[in-house]
């Protein structure tokens, strides 16, 4: 058995400065819409990217996951039925 101690372990993240060709009409445009959300030109190239390769910001996710789980209202009498969950699953021929 391996023991792995992770306790020093950083990551570092370094920043890429990159020069893009867009029409200035496209960019104010953009500068525009994005104002009314909060966010810069600069953030939203950032997540596109992010999204792209898939790196959306799992930290956020969790913290959105944790804070809303819990909140649903189930119908009055509702239990929880794995066989009903798993119905399509368990039918055959499947389609």
């Amino acid at each position: 058995m391996v023991i792995l101690d992770t306790v020093y372990v950083r990551t570092y993240t370094v920043s890429m400065n990159i020069t893009l060709s867009i029409d200035e009409q496209l960019v104010e445009r953009a500068r525009e819409k994005l104002r009314t959300t909060g966010k810069t030109i600069n953030q939203e190239i950032r997540e596109h990217f992010e999204h792209i390769v898939g790196d959306d910001d799992l930290e956020s996710a969790i913290e959105f996951f944790v804070k809303t789980s819990g909140n649903g209202k189930p119908e009055a009498g509702w239990k929880w039925n794995r066989d009903e969950l798993y119905e399509d699953r368990i039918k055959w021929p499947r389609k």
